[in-house]
């Protein structure tokens, strides 16, 4: 788990049909670190490779806490302790299913129903861990100031160093960068078809990963911790 430049806790399929739709579609299978070809789709208005661009290097995944580096004074040693414990105190959540959908410009699976307990189980990992994340940089800050923050989320910022957690959080897992309107809808089309057979219903969220950046920007899948309170 060393040598890697940050960390994050994400939600990653597990293994089977939407985890291999994910890695294959992203180009980048986190789970055994290794690019993969992008799949042949006819129709749509540009290659996946341009689609995935930006979502390519973290693989398939939901944010629950954002990247970050590990301060000064710890270890990833200590980081995989206090999530193994972490995981162990938090229950699985179950969610409606998936769907997919626009947001933000870009196309993401988002949860349907009732997100609550999704909410408060990612609230308690951005805050149980929250001792290990190094504070960021002001270039960081600055870097997500560019995308217009609202006063609630320029505070989440500072306080977590990230403006999308707690009552600003919102499960998705992103399968495009942004695009205009026509061609996500375009996209959109074609996709459906291949998700809607692959989308388990309803979905039950039983671990969490510890993911790393590498020295090349892709994230690794580097451990599961199954959700056992």
């Amino acid at each position: 788990m060393d040598g890697f430049t940050r960390y994050a806790l994400y939600f990653a399929p597990p293994p089977g049909p939407l985890a291999d739709f994910g890695a294959a579609w992203l180009g980048w299978d986190p789970r055994g670190g290794r690019k993969l070809a992008h799949p042949s789709v006819p129709g749509l208005p540009m290659p996946v490779a341009e689609i995935t661009r930006t979502p390519h290097k973290y693989g398939l995944h939901g944010t629950l806490k954002p990247p970050f580096r590990l301060a000064q004074g710890f270890d990833v040693s200590e980081l995989h302790n206090a999530t193994e414990a972490l995981a162990s105190s938090l229950a699985p959540v179950l969610l409606d299913g998936l769907t997919l959908a626009r947001l933000g410009g870009f196309l993401a699976l988002i949860p349907d129903g009732e997100t609550t307990p999704l909410a408060l189980l990612a609230a308690r990992v951005v805050e149980a861990l929250d001792a290990f994340r190094a504070p960021p940089s002001e270039e960081e800050l600055d870097r997500r100031r560019k995308s217009g923050l609202s006063a609630r989320q320029e505070i989440l910022l500072q306080k977590w160093g990230y403006p999308y957690v707690m009552e600003e959080f919102r499960f998705h897992l992103t399968l495009s960068g942004k695009l205009p309107d026509a061609e996500a809808e375009a996209i959109a089309a074609r996709l459906r078809p291949m998700l809607e057979p692959i989308l388990p219903r309803p979905l039950r969220i039983r671990d969490i990963c510890l993911f790393g950046e590498g020295q090349d920007g892709r994230f690794h899948n580097l451990h599961r911790y199954t959700l056992s309170g």
